[in-house]
């Protein structure tokens, strides 16, 4: 913590500022711990956050048009448009993105999934929750004679790329198909919702339906998930301990190399589909104190934020990575070429 505080007061500078409100919009994913950190910020600060969670798609447009403070997405943006826009982007925490069902009979985490089920489901070629492909996988399960309804995300979303992006290169049929994305031109079987919280609700008022949600959803509404088989062929649980174990198995422990993405990484534990969110600022800001107020809020978040975060299965970052972030962070200046003095609050 000490050398945290430390690094920030050398590179972003203590100071007193008046409180500044600010806008965030994007990721239903990173939602609940954005709420949680709001609330103990505001309480710690009396600054305060209103954030939009309208899909990491959303985020993305309101902060290339400059219509919010900061933007939230389950995915990097491509370095062309990082460019072309000027945006820093930065991660906050590590999740995954988790397939849930409504599946009568079945015990939380007994159903065995691959990606080549979830394909075979998602394209419209399995259609029975009984059929040989899924009992295969679940000879000890008594798996219903019941039709499948796939449920998907309708806006654009950065858990629909992240699943989609494991989809795409362990399954070349679906990569020519669909491909990876925030929006997907689904199966016709495919019902598609606007939103997380409206694809649960769907979910749990439809026997038979499959969907997928970040993992702090899974948690908080008590859904029934599946176990997926990973790289190395085993099959595994969603949780912390899978998830750091595709982090440990990726550049990012290592080199502070965010920009790669945690699916399909290798290692017995490791949860396949595991993913970050990420935050998108201005290089150059036309607003200064809004623009530091949203560096502020992150930083304080990094410092004093990661027992709410473990309280909803949000993942801390890697040392290294928080300090690249921290460095990145401090490059950003106004538009006379300044750098932001930043307010920092400790415990």
């Amino acid at each position: 913590m000490l050398k945290y505080v430390v690094l920030f007061s050398c590179v972003l500078g203590f100071s007193t500022a008046q409180a500044v409100d600010i806008t965030g919009a994007g990721s239903t994913a990173a939602a609940p711990l954005y709420a949680k950190w709001q609330q103990a910020y505001t309480r710690k600060t009396g600054n305060k956050l209103v954030y939009e969670a309208i899909g990491s798609s959303g985020g993305i447009k309101k902060i290339k048009e400059n219509a919010s403070d900061f933007g939230a997405s389950d995915a990097p943006m491509s370095s062309a448009d990082l460019k072309k826009f000027n945006l820093l982007d930065f991660p906050t925490v590590i999740s995954g993105v988790v397939p849930v069902v409504n599946l009568p009979g079945i015990k939380d985490g007994e159903l065995h999934l691959d990606a080549d089920i979830i394909v075979g489901i998602y394209s419209g070629k399995i259609e029975k929750w009984n059929d040989a492909a899924i009992t295969k996988e679940n000879p000890k399960l008594a798996l219903p004679n019941l039709r499948i309804q796939p449920l998907a995300r309708a806006d654009g979303s950065g858990t629909t790329f992240t699943l989609t992006d494991y989809l795409s290169p362990v399954n070349p049929e679906w990569k020519t198909q669909y491909g990876s994305n925030f929006t997907i031109a689904w199966h016709a079987n495919v019902k598609a919702i606007k939103g997380t919280n409206d694809l649960v609700a769907t979910l749990k008022k439809t026997p038979g339906a499959i969907g997928y949600a970040e993992y702090a959803y899974v948690v908080e509404s008590n859904l029934n998930y599946a176990q997926l088989k990973n790289r190395d062929g085993q099959y595994v649980h969603p949780n912390a301990l899978s998830f750091k174990s595709a982090l440990s198995n990726s550049g990012w422990k290592n080199t502070g190399n965010f920009e790669e993405m945690l699916t399909d990484k290798a290692g017995s534990g490791s949860w396949p589909i595991t993913g970050a969110t990420y935050i998108y600022v201005p290089r150059v800001t036309s607003q200064p104190e809004r623009t530091a107020a949203v560096i502020q809020f992150f930083t304080w978040a990094f410092m004093e934020g990661d027992e709410l975060a473990n309280s909803l299965d949000y993942i801390r970052l890697p040392d290294n990575v928080q300090a690249r972030v921290v460095h990145e962070m401090s490059s950003v200046a106004d538009t006379k070429g300044n750098r932001l003095s930043v307010p920092i609050f400790v415990k």
